[in-house]
């Protein structure tokens, strides 16, 4: 019951907060900016595919997921990319924005990132709903979890690295690094898909996190009022060796919509429908 109250409180919080997003009065005309030096996001063709999940398909099978065909941003968004969104969406100014849509940290890294001259860093600070409203502005949407995981399972040669201890051995030394204000620019060396930086660099948010709730007890594997109440996420771990993936997870489950890090970051994917590029 623990679970299933905590997937229900936290969808209708969400469900009950885009509703207010989408009565939310007009603040002024936009602002003009001026996009000709920047360059227009790249995404990604990523062909469909079947996925060996971390999270528990409830099968003793473990049955793989299939993930369609979609595209995914070659690199996450920027401080810079960002900011123009905002000149563009002042109702996303940290001035502007309803409490119910970010915490009090909200933007605070980027604030201190273009003080710094940090532009080409990844944004962090931001919340679930301003991340997905960006991602609206770019004809696109955050991907869902599989999605990432399907991406982020490549190094630069293969599409599934993660049986390779040694590839497993070199993202942990990432998340063993200790935190710090300055980061590296966003545009590392791509993987087997041609995406960058799907480690390394941020924790991204996802469209699905709230349903990535994790039970701890492996005997609730294949639980059917688990399964019927908080959908495929709310189950046992599988992969648990992975220990890289097992962490965003734990991270991602732990959040609400309006919650901000300054580690955490996000780049927006496209169905194949409505791929431009």
């Amino acid at each position: 019951m623990a679970y299933e109250t905590r997937a229900a409180g936290k969808w209708c919080g969400i469900a009950c907060a885009m509703l207010l997003a989408s009565a939310l009065p007009a603040r002024g005309a936009p602002a003009e900016v001026n996009m000709s030096s920047m360059p227009a996001p790249h995404y990604v063709a990523v062909p469909a595919g079947q996925l060996r999940s971390v999270l528990s398909t409830g099968s003793a099978a473990q049955t793989p997921v299939s993930v369609a065909a979609f595209a995914l941003r070659e690199t996450v968004v920027t401080n810079s990319e960002f900011a123009a969104f905002l000149d563009r969406h002042p109702e996303w100014q940290k001035a502007a924005v309803p409490e119910v849509f970010a915490d009090p940290g909200y933007l605070h890294a980027l604030a201190f990132d273009m003080r710094h001259e940090n532009a080409a860093a990844a944004v962090t600070s931001v919340s679930w709903f301003a991340a997905q409203a960006y991602c609206e502005s770019e004809a696109a949407r955050l991907p869902n979890w599989y999605e990432w995981e399907y991406v982020a399972a490549a190094d630069a040669r293969r599409r599934d690295a993660r049986d390779d201890p040694q590839w497993r051995a070199r993202i942990l030394n990432w998340y063993a690094q200790p935190a710090t204000r300055t980061r590296a620019a966003a545009g590392g060396a791509p993987n087997a898909y041609g995406v960058r930086d799907m480690h390394g660099l941020v924790w991204e948010w996802v469209a699905d996190f709230n349903a990535l709730l994790v039970a701890a007890d492996s005997r609730n594997q294949g639980d059917p009022d688990q399964l019927q109440y908080c959908g495929a996420g709310a189950i046992s771990l599988q992969d648990r060796d992975n220990y890289a993936v097992l962490m965003r997870i734990a991270l991602l489950s732990s959040l609400n919509g309006k919650d901000t890090t300054d580690s955490l970051g996000f780049r927006c994917a496209r169905s194949t429908e409505t791929e431009s590029k």
